[in-house]
């Protein structure tokens, strides 16, 4: 994993800058600190901060083909460069490196765009392409790496993250109110868009071509589900065929010529890429864990119990409340966009214990639940699905009792808490979000705390059909369960799960975090698997319980599964919190930013203050962090935004055009 940033001149040369390039990589060098590179013509500029982590000695970036007709700059990581450098070199191509990164540069000058089908990673990259004057950007199919881009006075900006882009002094930063419409919707925006006007994110299985001035995007990938399903092969065949690639990908994903630890939550999909590693591979296996001194949001007895299982070096790191408090600015700064959780923190808090102890790399579950049928929300649109065929029956809505058996599900206030809350948008079964309104309806609440002006200049924007605008033809001919399922992979998963409580936090800390059940194989295998043997009855991932019982103790695969969240809006409100909390949300602030009613905000901070030992409603507290995380947001990207001063010229490995006098 690296820091990536640059720009191309759409139109003519300029001399190149390049002291902009220095700050732009300087303030992304948390993603990189190892080495410093730069490629530099009157055309284009490419640098580099990067995390070494495969070929130590001669992996050095950008890199270029044999001719230096060809540049890239390279974030993330080709797992397949083994078996595809052979395949190239049969075509004709020198090699100069034992990296994966110039893998890309090869299979590009013998594929073109094309090239993107040939790669199994997870990757954002750039690629200059000095002879046909254009350059090409793509990012990997399911968004694990980011990539954003702008265009300013004729020049075309990229980089891993806004802040980079925001090293050009003169380009304008600015809040995207549009933007903060969708993700008090959907927690996150959908691509191109950002929560910042004018600045732009590459989609997942995306890629970008800029030549004659024309910028020209489009998409190589997107997750697809077949209309009917093979029901002839029996569970445990879908089983075999599961565990076969879980194993492949957890083996891809330990290439490495550093140390590989892995994150063990005490859940199911962690204690399964744990045991991989632990009984189909070599690797010395450590694991790294948070413990909650909340208990109600604490599995460290889960935790302990699966490293004593396996018998790994466990690592893990206490939070409490204040820990919350006193790093949730510093996570903001890294996540570039408000977030309506707390639940990035404690991860930024633990990928900062896997640095401590000197590791750069860990493996972590994310993705299982999303390609396998793991989430509630799944669960709830089956259920909602069987009621809306039947909207007045009285049993059928019960089934949610079987999810939540703590709800008042008896008699006048059940029925009064399901009419007005999982049977709201009950009749529109045909609507593409159909599955996620629950969660809509809630988070959208948020946005009651706007101005009159800030409503008034969203104007009409529809928020609800931000991720429906390209989907697949057929889409609304597949089963409900793998609608649910495209719609929470496009909006969720690449946008928050995998951004703000994935690559934002880890390589906060220099970490580069691999996920075994995105391999783009194992995805479009599960999208195969028929609905019944990913959600049993009501039975969460029944086919990955069926495929890891051997590996896993019955303990494990039996425990009802514990949604990974985080102390919300009480972390804020102990004894002594920090001062910037009153600093954001003091009346003179928020009527200087302009994005919230003061006084429906005081009383929602009294609300938090006088149930702080409670837990309180997932509508307060999603308004409550989302709120405060904007004004941390507008405090540190639009009020006071600082740009470092470069990496000093010593430190870069420079490589320049003989032909560029300048």
């Amino acid at each position: 994993m690296c820091g990536i940033a640059g720009y191309y001149q759409l139109e003519g040369e300029a001399k190149p800058d390049r002291d902009l390039l220095r700050r732009m990589v300087a303030i992304i060098r948390h993603r990189g600190p190892d080495e410093f590179g730069a490629y530099f013509d009157r055309k284009c500029a490419l640098g580099q901060a990067r995390l070494s982590i495969i070929d130590l000695s001669t992996g050095s970036q950008p890199l270029a083909n044999e001719d230096n007709s060809v540049w890239v700059t390279f974030n993330g990581e080709i797992y397949n460069y083994v078996e595809l450098r052979p395949q190239l070199e049969k075509l004709g191509h020198r090699f100069r490196t034992q990296s994966d990164t110039e893998v890309i540069v090869h299979a590009f000058e013998q594929w073109g765009v094309d090239c993107l089908q040939h790669f199994n990673g997870q990757f954002s990259f750039v690629i200059y392409d000095k002879k046909n004057d254009r350059l090409l950007a793509a990012r990997d199919r399911m968004g694990i790496r980011p990539l954003f881009y702008t265009v300013h006075n004729g020049r075309f900006y990229f980089a891993s993250e806004i802040k980079a882009i925001f090293c050009d002094e003169n380009i304008p930063r600015k809040i995207d109110l549009t933007g903060l419409d969708e993700i008090f919707t959907w927690w996150t925006t959908a691509p191109p868009r950002t929560a910042f006007e004018n600045i732009c994110e590459l989609e997942a299985g995306g890629y970008l071509e800029v030549k004659n001035g024309q910028i020209r995007t489009g998409r190589y990938w997107q997750m697809q589900f077949p209309e009917s399903f093979d029901r002839t092969k029996s569970v445990d065949s879908w089983a075999e065929e599961l565990h076969a690639l879980l194993v492949d990908s957890v083996r891809l994903r330990l290439r490495a010529d550093v140390p590989v630890g892995a994150y063990l939550s005490g859940g199911l999909d962690s204690s399964v890429t744990t045991a991989l590693i632990k009984h189909f591979t070599d690797t010395r296996v450590e694991t790294f864990s948070i413990a909650f001194h909340d208990k109600a949001y604490d599995e460290s007895e889960y935790q302990l119990q699966m490293a004593a299982y396996l018998g790994t070096n466990h690592h893990k790191v206490a939070c409490d409340y204040r820990d919350i408090a006193e790093n949730f600015p510093r996570v903001i700064w890294h996540t570039e966009r408000p977030i309506v959780r707390t639940a990035p923190t404690p991860l930024y808090m633990l990928s900062r214990l896997v640095r401590e102890n000197n590791f750069k790399v860990v493996l972590t579950g994310e993705g299982s639940d999303e390609i396998l049928g793991g989430y509630d929300i799944f669960k709830e649109a089956l259920i909602r699905n069987f009621w809306a065929r039947n909207p007045e029956s009285n049993w059928r809505p019960l089934l949610l009792k079987r999810l939540y058996p703590t709800l008042p599900l008896s008699g006048a206030r059940a029925r009064f808490y399901l009419e007005t809350f999982y049977k709201a948008g009950l009749s529109q079964t045909d609507a593409y979000y159909y599955s996620h309104l629950p969660r809509i309806n809630t988070t959208s609440k948020i946005k009651d705390f706007f101005t009159r002006e800030v409503k008034d200049r969203i104007g009409n924007h529809d928020s609800l059909s931000a991720f429906g605008r390209d989907l697949p033809e057929n889409f609304n001919r597949w089963h409900h369960l793998a609608r649910a399922q495209y719609v929470e992979a496009r909006s969720l998963l690449a946008g928050y799960l995998l951004s703000s409580q994935g690559d934002r936090v880890s390589a906060a800390n220099s970490i580069e975090g691999r996920f075994p059940f995105l391999d783009h194989r194992l995805v479009e295998f599960a999208a195969a698997i028929p609905p019944l043997y990913k959600i049993f009855g009501l039975k969460e991932k029944f086919i990955l319980k069926r495929a890891m019982r051997r590996e896993l103790p019955k303990e494990i695969i039996d425990r009802v599964k514990q949604p990974y969240m985080a102390p919300d809006s009480n972390s804020f409100m102990q004894p002594d919190p920090p001062s910037y909390i009153d600093e954001m949300l003091n009346e003179k602030a928020l009527q200087r930013n302009g994005l919230f009613n003061p006084a429906p905000v005081a009383s929602l901070r009294e609300k938090c203050k006088r149930l702080s030992h409670a837990h309180l409603s997932f509508k307060d507290n999603m308004s409550f962090i989302g709120i405060l995380s904007t004004q941390l947001l507008h405090h540190l990207y639009i009020d006071n935004f600082k740009i470092p001063d470069g990496i000093p010229a010593d430190a870069f490995k420079v490589w320049q055009d003989k032909s560029d006098k300048a």
